[in-house]
């Protein structure tokens, strides 16, 4: 086993032994033959799209397959075994079509185009070996680059994966799927083709989050300012993660008027914001924190967890019973509720039941109350104000303060950031990364709140198009506002995001709490020259910094 695709990997390098996320050995070589079984896809798919051929088939296997094996989605090595069967199936057809269209196939395929997986686990297994980095790809350029365009794309695929759920897809979007993936293993790019690709998958992202975006509201409603309870009132209880609005809709439907409250966890918060979720007055606040935070609060939870989509972790014996996943999150042993079928809603009816036989909270239980639902079109809505602050200088700089939340020690690097700075200076926050300071009591500028809440880590798209609104106004780039972006980052979807960051030319981003593992040396060095990428130092000295340029 290698895998360095995470923030939290195995002493900064690379998990060896087994995964800090909990991923097993067995796991990884499942994800790790999953993501070459996709190449071939992908590398057939290309061929087909570049003769004018529609892949819809494939098209959705790669985007699925690769959220699959997103960090904290997939730990079940026999439901990963049934995706590659299925992805084989997906591969034979694909072939078999651009055959009939093209005639015989020539020239040098990629190992994943020829690869017949094995029925068993075992036997994946057994094959999974030739396709395990080793750790001296940390310090391979060429593996380096790849591995930066891989991971983008994984994160890039959740976000067209959820859009797609919601009817939203994009045929050209699909079609640079499969080019940039099949493009991983072609082995006449060099180091420049490569930072070139890597910047495509940035784009890739920014059209995914677009699409995401576009599905959310025309689905939900543009988000708005709206006050959440951290609290709880008595009665049965159940609490929804992840990051798909759809199941958090059809689940408060079928529980409308059962005396259940639903609350939201993670990077579900934002939900509250659209007025579509926000009507359903039993949708009532938000429980617990950031993902990693959920061992503890889930095992204090007298209800049932729904967990929709990526950052589960390994269920406490006290509460696995009273946890589901459902989409494509998979734990063995834990209860799936089924994908939707014939159009109809997905059925929640086992949460519910669980929810009903363990009864809640015993009794109505304050606490802070916080706002969310600070999307573009709330912030651009008072754009006139924030100009005019900015003019009159109440306003002297912006920070966007956000990203992954995890549980390697440094994040409260970002507590300590937001806590310092200035009283007439406004944040920006979004993703789970918010729990690190969405507490805290930061007052407002003439009305306008110091601290923003964006919303999920998607949204960084509405955080783009606030930057590009403002620099629009001011008559400037993106790069000369008084804005500083200080993220940080845990899996892919982070990943995915800093390359459409980088892609769109902007500079001095400050990542931490440490750099990621699968960038070597040289590549760092390149993304430092070019776009002046800053690892955190000191909030003192990185505050000051900021505040100077």
């Amino acid at each position: 086993m290698f895998c360095y695709q995470c923030e939290q990997t195995a002493k900064g390098a690379g998990c060896t032994i087994s995964g800090v996320c909990g991923k097993d050995p067995t796991v990884a070589a499942l994800q790790d033959l999953l993501v070459e079984n996709l190449i071939g896809i992908a590398w057939y798919a290309r061929a087909l799209n570049e003769l004018g051929a529609a892949t819809p088939e494939a098209d959705r296997a790669i985007l699925d397959g690769l959220f699959t094996t997103v960090t904290n989605v997939n730990f079940d090595p026999e439901n990963i075994r049934d995706i590659v069967l299925a992805s084989q199936a997906v591969k034979t057809r694909t072939r078999d079509a651009l055959e009939a269209l093209a005639g015989d196939i020539e020239g040098p395929l990629p190992a994943g185009a020829t690869l017949e997986p094995a029925d068993s686990v075992q036997g994946m297994l057994r094959q999974a070996g030739k396709f395990v980095l080793t750790p001296a790809a940390r310090q391979d350029d060429v593996a380096s680059l790849r591995s930066i365009s891989l991971f983008g794309l994984k994160g890039a695929a959740a976000y067209a994966h959820h859009a797609r759920v919601l009817g939203k897809e994009d045929v050209k979007l699909n079609h640079a799927f499969n080019r940039t993936l099949a493009a991983l293993r072609d082995d006449t790019l060099d180091a420049d083709a490569l930072v070139a690709l890597a910047m495509e998958v940035g784009q890739i992202n920014l059209r995914a989050m677009e699409l995401l975006d576009n599905a959310h509201v025309e689905h939900f409603g543009h988000p708005q300012p709206t006050a959440v309870p951290l609290g709880v009132q008595a009665g049965p209880a159940i609490v929804v993660s992840g990051h798909d609005l759809l199941d958090l809709e059809e689940l408060l439907k079928q529980t409308e008027g059962k005396g259940i409250s639903i609350y939201t966890h993670g990077e579900m918060l934002p939900a509250h914001g659209y007025p579509a979720l926000h009507k359903y007055p039993h949708l009532y606040g938000n429980y617990g924190s950031a993902w990693q935070n959920q061992q503890k609060e889930f095992a204090a939870l007298p209800g049932a967890v729904l967990m929709t989509t990526n950052c589960i972790q390994k269920p406490r014996d006290s509460y696995q019973d009273n946890l589901f996943t459902t989409g494509l999150v998979a734990w063995p042993d834990v209860t799936h509720i089924p994908d939707r079928a014939d159009g109809q809603p997905k059925d929640f009816s086992p949460v519910i039941e669980r929810a009903l036989e363990l009864g809640g909270f015993p009794e109505d239980v304050a606490d802070q109350v916080i706002t969310v639902g600070f999307g573009r079109n709330a912030v651009l809505g008072v754009a006139d104000k924030v100009i005019e602050a900015v003019k009159a200088g109440q306003i002297k700089h912006f920070f966007l303060i956000g990203g992954c939340d995890g549980a390697k020690p440094g994040r409260n690097y970002y507590t300590d950031f937001a806590e310092q700075t200035p009283d007439d200076t406004v944040m920006l926050t979004l993703a789970c990364g918010k729990y690190r300071l969405n507490r805290g009591e930061y007052g407002d500028i003439g009305g306008i709140p110091r601290l923003l809440d964006i919303g999920q880590c998607n949204d960084a798209y509405s955080a783009i198009q606030i930057a590009v609104a403002l620099a629009g106004a001011f008559g400037v780039g993106v790069n000369d506002l008084p804005l500083s972006m200080i993220l940080s980052w845990y899996e892919q979807k982070a990943v995915a995001i800093l390359l459409t960051l980088l892609s769109l030319g902007i500079t001095n981003i400050h990542l931490g709490p440490s750099l990621p593992a699968f960038v070597s040396d040289n590549v760092l060095g390149v993304l430092v020259d070019k776009f002046h990428l800053q690892p955190i130092t000191t909030v003192e000295a990185d505050l000051a910094a900021c505040l100077a340029g």
